[in-house]
């Protein structure tokens, strides 16, 4: 079986047994941002606002494939990465849809509240880290807003005439988005299941893979449902597992570290939290994006210290030249490391 995480332009096989992560290629290039407009707002679900985003002068848009994403370019200056959840079909829009978290990073508080039809906004991409192979049988499991890639890979699929299930799981049906548009893809009678949590529970990853045998399997979801998932894998009878994940995943063999910045302020960072974290809870206007290490949005030097490199993807250049990521780079246990913030 494969096991296939979505991280950026790639995918790194999970290692299992003997085998090795493929060599690492720097990341390409990236084109100017496109100018772009909010042409259309709506409220698919609670606390959700799907936008419709299309070029001033009406010209067609960058192709797309099911699981790309865009970086929206806020106009308070934060970038965000938005799964596109549109057609891919149609070459004159882009559709987003966000969910409110209400976190110290602001970015879905200024989607929803700040980007009304008629303002102006600058995206980059797409790009896909997580692209549809179009596998004869598939089944695609999605989490609350983790519906935005699926959507339009499933959408394929009923239109390639796939062997397909969809099972979309959420805190209640008021809060899950696109479900009229899931019901109404061609061949979606008894292949879409909805499970929200108020009525069912919260799903057993044995359960949400119960249809999984001799299938690959796309999932995208909050962290405790991918981990469910992933722990109960090997006995699905699965044949593949493609896997996004939003949020950042949680700091594996952390230890505690200081963090200096120029004027003299000295931050502590515990063991279990990241350095982008701890920048955000001092400055909401930290600059991020990814928060798995492979945007570099977040990048900042480092001006004296050791560092720990867990991003895989700055160049033995870079790191000489004192780079960091500090969504998931650290430092050395009881050690001190001086950005220049």
């Amino acid at each position: 079986m494969r096991f296939l995480a979505a991280f950026s332009d790639r995918y790194l096989p999970l290692v299992t047994g003997t085998d090795r992560l493929a060599r690492r290629r720097p990341p390409a290039r990236r084109p100017a941002a496109l100018a772009l407009v909010v042409s259309a707002r709506e409220c698919p679900a609670e606390d959700v606002v799907a936008l419709r985003l299309t070029a001033p002068d009406g010209a067609p848009l960058p192709r797309w494939q099911p699981g790309a994403h865009i970086d929206l370019l806020l106009p308070s200056g934060r970038t965000r990465q938005y799964s596109l959840c549109g057609d891919p079909g149609d070459r004159y829009a882009y559709r987003i849809a966000v969910r409110r978290t209400g976190g110290p990073g602001g970015g879905s508080d200024e989607v929803h509240d700040a980007l009304p039809a008629g303002t102006r906004v600058g995206v980059k991409g797409p790009r896909n880290a997580f692209p549809f192979a179009a596998e004869p049988a598939v089944l695609f499991l999605a989490g609350g807003i983790g519906i935005t890639p699926v959507l339009p890979m499933a959408r394929e699929a009923a239109r390639r005439g796939l062997d397909w299930r969809l099972v979309h799981t959420g805190r209640s049906r008021a809060s899950m988005p696109f479900a009229g548009e899931l019901r109404g893809l061609p061949g979606a009678d008894g292949r879409v299941e909805l499970l929200p949590d108020d009525e069912h529970g919260t799903p057993a990853g044995t359960a949400l893979l119960r249809r999984a045998a001799g299938r690959a399997v796309y999932c995208c979801g909050p962290g405790p449902m991918l981990d469910a998932v992933r722990a109960a894998f090997d006995g699905s009878g699965a044949k593949a597992l493609h896997a996004e994940r939003f949020t950042a995943a949680p700091v594996r063999d952390g230890r505690a570290f200081e963090v200096a910045l120029r004027g003299g302020e000295v931050l502590p960072v515990p063991a279990d939290t990241s350095v982008l974290d701890v920048l955000l809870a001092r400055d909401p206007a930290t600059p991020y994006s990814c928060r798995q290490g492979f945007c570099g949005v977040c990048t900042v030097r480092v001006a004296a210290g050791p560092v720990e490199h867990r991003d895989g993807r700055l160049t033995e250049r870079e790191k000489a030249e004192g780079r960091m990521r500090v969504c998931v780079s650290r430092a050395a246990e009881g050690s001190r490391i001086e950005l220049d913030l």
